[in-house]
């Protein structure tokens, strides 16, 4: 998602709030070292894990084993939260992505988003790519999606803002 639609609710803002920008926003998703994935169980029950993932091409992007309880849930319901912040009531930017995850199969893709893993975690995450999937020597495939947002929202604490993002129209 780029160049957002950019609004502030003020029912739960301050009323000096400002919107929290898309570049802030986005810096978040950018820089989080933990994101937090809800998916939803065929029987409707959610599921909540902690995971690392990593923002590129306007899309968040997580991987999971194929027979995990995240991969079950999304061949059922592809549709997701995937929510970062921080642990204070008084301080920080907490942001929350909507939207359904996707599969990434392409091998061009999948190359940019290994290195962009290994990057952004100076080398702790090291993913091959092969057959449509990251393979590395701790376990067997990794599905790789992405998360393009139909929402995004960014919650200010300290100065109390809710900012909503969502995509322009015909893009």
């Amino acid at each position: 998602m780029n160049d957002p639609v950019t609004t502030i609710d003020s029912r739960f803002s301050d009323p000096d709030a400002e919107p929290t920008s898309w570049s802030a926003t986005r810096e978040v998703l950018e820089n989080a070292q933990i994101t937090w994935l809800t998916t939803v169980r065929a029987d409707g029950r959610p599921h909540v894990t902690p995971l690392v993932a990593v923002w590129l091409d306007g899309a968040l992007h997580f991987t999971t084993g194929p027979e995990e309880q995240k991969a079950v849930n999304l061949a059922a319901n592809p549709n997701v939260v995937l929510t970062t912040g921080r642990d204070t009531w008084d301080a920080g930017l907490d942001v929350m992505v909507e939207g359904p995850a996707r599969r990434v199969t392409d091998p061009e893709l999948l190359g940019r988003l290994a290195a962009a893993w290994r990057t952004k975690w100076d080398g702790q995450w090291v993913y091959e790519v092969g057959d449509g999937v990251f393979r590395n020597d701790i376990g067997g495939p990794a599905l790789v999606f992405a998360v393009d947002p139909t929402k995004v929202l960014a919650f200010g604490k300290g100065t109390f803002s809710h900012t909503r993002h969502v995509p322009r129209q015909g893009r």
